[in-house]
């Protein structure tokens, strides 16, 4: 298994500085701060409970912080408007990591559902070719007119992929994407997203406890922990280094 290069971008998409969010007494990011470049994936690594879920929730607006920067795109989250915020979001895809399908809803009409929704100024023709690359960006065009009942879970996943993909954004924020797969369904969801990298030019967060995922999508990896990024770098840099917080990720982690 080969670990993907560092890439040498220096355009900051999103820039986090000094982040602090409490929930009351409870402090779950402090001191936080996070890059990410343009054209990367950077993988978040963090056992439950580290702030991971609030961190991306903060990204997109769904939070606010407590103190700190957080920069996504040129805009300063925290000081937009709400149209700006939702103009914003437009831009930042999130895949969440139930897939977050409509059930009464056939593929076909979950992937038209956000265009239909955001992008009035399409045409019906124009819809139909958005959704058909989609399917074969993820290779499941067969499943067009299947029900999500009908779907395996590595495939819910990939369309659930594609719908966010479908507005093109040029973030993609990934939540725990291999969670409850079998290890050779979590290989093409791995390569997925390279796929969705390479193809549409995306800048990526990557939230896993899957050490086989961080080492093979992440181009950089950020460890959270104690409520802020104590490590940063290759997942060699990281994981070669002794360093004893490193460690307990091998815990529940099978490396080949």
């Amino acid at each position: 298994m080969v670990q993907k290069e560092i890439l040498n971008s220096t355009e900051k998409v999103i820039e986090i500085k000094n982040l602090y969010k409490a929930f009351g007494s409870y402090q779950v990011l402090e001191n936080a701060s996070l890059d990410l470049y343009k054209g990367e994936n950077l993988v978040v690594l963090g056992k439950s409970g580290t702030g991971k879920s609030v961190l991306i929730k903060i990204i997109i607006g769904l939070l606010k912080p407590d103190s700190g920067l957080v920069n996504v795109l040129d805009h300063v989250v925290d000081d937009i408007s709400y149209e700006q915020l939702l103009a914003l979001r437009l831009r930042v895809g999130f895949s969440f990591q139930n897939s977050a399908l409509y059930d009464s809803m056939t593929v076909r009409e979950n992937l038209e559902f956000p265009l239909v929704r955001n992008r009035r100024d399409l045409s019906k023709q124009e819809v139909k070719d958005l959704v058909e690359e989609m399917l074969d960006a993820v290779g499941l065009s067969q499943t067009i007119n299947q029900m999500p009942s009908e779907l395996s879970g590595g495939q819910r996943k990939r369309i659930g992929i594609a719908r966010t993909l479908i507005l093109k954004p040029e973030i993609m924020l990934y939540d725990e994407p291999t969670a409850g797969l079998d290890p050779i369904t979590s290989k093409e969801i791995n390569k997925l997203i390279n796929t969705v990298q390479k193809r549409y030019h995306t800048s990526a967060i990557v939230i896993t406890h899957d050490l086989t995922c961080a080492k093979e999508t992440g181009n950089r990896v950020a460890m959270l922990v104690e409520r802020s990024f104590e490590r940063q770098g290759s997942f060699d840099d990281i994981f070669n280094s002794g360093d004893p917080q490193a460690q307990p990720f091998f815990d529940y982690n099978f490396i080949q």
